[in-house]
């Protein structure tokens, strides 16, 4: 793994880029705590000097990684990090790849599904199929597609709002000032959001994802202390709009005149999410 090489790279589009060996350490009670999840993570952080990227990986392994840097757009900011890893115990060779870069005000990295090489097709693969079905109905040349406003949808961070124009709305049921979040991250705050269908499940501190009805019923007759674990219904998989201004400190405030189809980005989908520190 060349680091020098790695870190000319990331200088061409304007940010540093630190390689740390990890190696977990016993406390003084002899406790060990293991920060990295798996053999490797890319990370944004900040120290005295801004913000900068850091590789981690865990000692003893560097040799296996093959690390390089597909695309570089300096004047863009963007770059698409390649990380082959050969696992000797297996024999097996996974590859990796992440979408790195500046969006409006803080450099992010973004773990890109599929097989990409350049920056625009990583910029695509990120994008639900509704996205892309409607900037195709609007006939978008490449240039417009990777704008963060058009006529086919807006952008702030990794949500996609869509023109949705059609949507039947009861107005009795619409949220105010509700957020919205991936696991683990900042919420985007929306002024007003709907939600439609979907299925009903339960959450709480255990189970953050949910389970279904008969599925809380059954723990709390086996372990009746689970009823006090703070239950609240959730809709999985809904159909999800809003209207109003979005709202997040990270990004610019964007304001959707009439009802938009709120859509993720396809990052969480991607195995190599595993690998991503950084959580936006």
């Amino acid at each position: 793994m060349n680091s020098t090489l790695l870190e000319k790279h990331f200088a061409r589009m304007g940010v540093r880029i630190k390689t740390v060996l990890h190696r977990p350490t016993p406390n003084r009670w002899g406790w060990v705590r293991d920060t990295l999840a798996g053999r490797f993570s890319v990370d944004v952080q900040r120290d005295r000097h801004g913000e900068h990227f850091v590789f981690n990986v865990r000692d003893g392994i560097e040799v296996q990684l093959n690390v390089d840097v597909l695309q570089v757009k300096p004047k863009d900011r963007h770059l698409v990090l390649l990380v082959k890893d050969s696992d000797s115990e297996s024999g097996s060779e996974t590859k990796d790849r992440f979408l790195c870069g500046h969006d409006e005000r803080e450099w992010f990295v973004a773990a890109v599904p599929g097989a990409v090489s350049t920056v625009a097709d990583a910029m695509e693969s990120l994008k639900p199929i509704a996205v892309r079905n409607a900037q195709a109905r609007k006939g978008l040349d490449a240039r417009k597609r990777k704008l963060r406003r058009n006529s086919a949808f807006r952008r702030q961070g990794e949500w996609f709002f869509v023109p949705a124009p059609e949507a039947l709305i009861d107005e009795n049921t619409v949220l105010t000032n509700e957020p919205i979040a991936r696991s683990g991250g900042k919420p985007h705050m929306v002024q007003y959001l709907y939600r439609e269908g979907g299925r009903l499940v339960y959450v709480c501190f255990r189970h953050p994802n949910g389970v279904t009805e008969a599925q809380r019923n059954a723990l709390i007759r086996n372990h009746p202390k689970a009823k006090n674990w703070g239950w609240e219904p959730r809709r999985l998989a809904p159909r999800v709009l809003a209207r109003g201004d979005i709202r997040h400190p990270d990004h610019k405030t964007i304001t959707l005149h009439g009802w938009h189809e709120v859509l993720m980005n396809l990052e969480n989908e991607s195995r190599t999410m595993q690998h991503v520190a950084f959580i936006d």
